[in-house]
């Protein structure tokens, strides 16, 4: 059988950082783009916002990135903001100070030098989770700080992303998704179809995808998480839950200089 060509989300882009509130987000909204870009010869990485870095989720986050080809985990090592334990010392990733959460995203961001930029949507996805929210607030106003060399001097160079995407489930794409959180009383968010900018079929990396939701195992042995809801499924209804990734693109890199007006 012929390897299928791998997708991408524009194309010439190719280096993709992505910016998650927790550990497990990462492969779960976005596991099978960061395997087709790793596939492709991208660079690739993860930063988490919650969960201290000697956690033992933390030592399932670099299980999963290892799946991903994805690198080493890059932990902001806050509070999630429903869980103490997640890193007691810390505060709530929500509660922190924003500039303080800008400085530190911008940091990854101008190490990294991304070309494509990925995180949560408005929405903070179908469950609407605080951190998630926070995450896309914060990866947003980074992105564009990042850029700007009077911004956080301290963090090193600046750099301009050439595409920022949030990752969405728009109301065509939820499918077996919904039922399966509704029946352990989740909320359902989901956005309109023309808000899916960006609909990538992650197929041929399904299996990868899966193994690394799998390398997150105090959640697949949970009840109400997502891993282990999905652990719980046939493989097929699995499969057409995790087969397609939907993105929204926002602009990233500025217009050419010389525009006279606003336009859409």
């Amino acid at each position: 059988m012929a390897t299928p060509t791998p997708p991408s989300l524009e194309p010439g882009l190719s280096s993709l950082l992505g910016v998650f509130a927790h550990p497990d987000d990462e492969s779960l909204l976005a596991g099978g783009v960061l395997a087709q870009h790793a596939a492709g010869g991208a660079r690739t990485a993860i930063v988490t916002a919650t969960w201290a870095p000697d956690s033992p989720r933390a030592t399932e986050l670099a299980d999963a990135l290892t799946v991903l080809n994805a690198g080493t985990p890059r932990m902001l090592g806050y509070r999630d903001a429903r869980n103490e334990a997640s890193a007691p010392e810390q505060p709530r990733w929500c509660d922190v100070d924003l500039d303080e959460a800008i400085a530190q995203v911008v940091s990854h961001i101008r190490q990294f030098r991304p070309e494509v930029v990925v995180t949560h949507d408005a929405l903070g996805q179908l469950t609407g989770h605080p951190d998630h929210r926070r995450t896309h607030q914060v990866t947003l106003l980074a992105v564009e700080a990042a850029a700007v060399a009077q911004l956080h001097p301290e963090a090193g160079e600046p750099w301009q992303t050439s595409a920022l995407y949030t990752a969405t489930h728009p109301h065509s794409g939820v499918g077996d998704l919904g039922p399966l959180l509704q029946r352990v009383g989740k909320t359902l968010l989901s956005v309109p179809d023309s808000y899916a900018t960006a609909t990538v079929d992650v197929s041929a990396w399904l299996d990868q995808k899966w193994n690394a939701i799998c390398s997150h195992r105090s959640q697949v042995e949970s009840e109400r998480p997502l891993p282990g809801l999905l652990s719980r499924l046939d493989g097929d209804s699995r499969a057409r839950i995790l087969s397609t990734e939907y993105f929204t693109r926002l602009r990233a890199a500025p217009q050419a200089p010389g525009v006279q007006k606003l336009s859409p």
